[in-house]
């Protein structure tokens, strides 16, 4: 039996080089259905480690207060922090940034606002980003460190100090290092005070921005929107990390009691918030993978096809063979394993595409695909089954046919 499939696996191989294009536009279903399976798989698995990294970064106690809709540049959004645009509809108070505050079990809250501004520095207007009026205690409640100088304090407000993301320095001022300069913000100017270090990038997800915006005092920004600047966000921290499931639920009675019983707010542990930024992630995957899946069928259906017309044209082959002794079974494997090999062939060329479509992504994206053995085996494995199943029809065709009738073939 080891020589008899040795045989074939050599045939199977022989009648691939004889054919070589067609058998490459048959294989293409099978590229394009592996290729895409093993990228969207590797692509939401790196994703989601990338953006576990963030979450694990700042911290798993933090708490994430944010009104029920969010809409910003007409987009709904659900991520860790909210900085694609402007317009933003849902907002939270300051008698809710007050309750918050003083919950029980609650060590420091930041308050996260936005506000649509006139930018302009030395390197004239700047529309790319927002400005965030926040707290002093913003950087270290997200163990963000800065490149330059420090972040605000309790005096910025009455100074007009402002801290700016990494490449916001540089869009504004076409320099790494502005301290000491001065910032346009509605006419108003202000001095910046620092520049922070850079946010991990994580695709798919607004949280980037940060590296776009500028940062002014919670109290700045209520006095320059004559108190109705838009609170998109509040976080806070726990005294005690193993209580934060329970200072969750006591936000939650809070904030629900000053909104008259109507849940128009959410707060959301840092494993929700995982959840939530990922949701999103999970139904585009799912989408993606059933594209994939009519690939494969389409690739299957075209392997169908080939050996058809493979048999067709091998009709005489066939009846040598049987002439010689050959059984139907044999004839049955021989078609077979060639089916089975053509798919196996598309996938090992889709898994190696893959590879190269990943390291380009490396190279010239943020995006990490995280391609585990895992994957590349389960790609393989279902290559291997489309060819046995959609191999199946034509061989047991061709296992079915007379000696004689085959022979007399032209």
């Amino acid at each position: 039996m080891k020589l008899l499939n040795d045989g074939q696996l050599k045939s199977a191989i022989n009648a691939f080089r004889n054919t070589k294009l067609r058998n490459f536009w048959t294989m293409l279903g099978v590229i394009i259905g592996v290729t895409s399976f093993i990228l969207v798989v590797g692509i939401s698995e790196g994703v989601k480690l990338q953006i576990l990294g963030q979450v694990q970064r700042i911290g798993s106690d933090i708490l994430t207060i944010r009104p029920n809709n969010i809409q910003i540049s007409g987009s709904s959004l659900d991520s860790l922090t909210l900085l694609s645009g402007i317009n933003v509809s849902g907002s939270l108070s300051p008698n809710d940034l007050s309750r918050v505050a003083n919950t029980k079990g609650v060590k420091e809250v930041v308050p996260l606002s936005a506000m649509t501004a006139q930018i302009n520095g030395s390197g004239g207007s700047y529309k790319k980003g927002l400005v965030i009026g926040t707290t002093p205690n913003f950087d270290t409640l997200l163990n963000q460190g800065l490149s330059y100088g420090n972040f605000l304090n309790s005096t910025s407000n009455m100074v007009n100090q402002v801290v700016v993301g990494s490449q916001a320095a540089v869009d504004l001022f076409n320099e790494d290092v502005p301290l000491g300069q001065t910032v346009l913000i509605n006419n108003q100017p202000f001095v910046v005070r620092g520049i922070l270090d850079p946010f991990p990038a994580t695709p798919l997800s607004s949280g980037a921005e940060f590296n776009k915006a500028l940062f002014i005092s919670y109290g700045n920004s209520e006095q320059m929107t004559n108190n109705t600047v838009t609170t998109y966000e509040i976080l806070a921290l726990p005294n005690d990390p193993s209580q934060a499931l329970k200072v969750q639920k006591n936000i939650e009675s809070s904030l629900l009691a000053s909104h008259g019983g109507q849940y128009d707010f959410r707060v959301l542990n840092q494993d929700q918030n995982l959840k939530s930024s990922t949701a999103i992630l999970d139904l585009v995957t799912k989408l993606v993978i059933g594209v994939s899946a009519i690939s494969l069928l389409v690739g299957g259906i075209g392997i169908m096809n080939v050996m058809l017309v493979s048999i067709t044209e091998r009709t005489h082959e066939i009846g040598i063979r049987k002439a010689l002794g050959a059984t139907n079974r044999q004839i049955l494997e021989q078609f077979l394993v060639e089916s089975t090999t053509l798919s196996f062939i598309g996938g090992l060329i889709g898994v190696i595409l893959a590879y190269i479509i990943d390291l380009v992504l490396r190279l010239f994206t943020d995006i990490e695909p995280s391609i585990s053995v895992t994957i590349i085996i389960l790609a393989l494995i279902i290559s291997t089954v489309i060819g046995v199943i959609f191999g199946s029809i034509p061989a047991f065709k061709a296992a079915k046919k007379e000696p004689i009738d085959a022979l007399r073939s032209e």
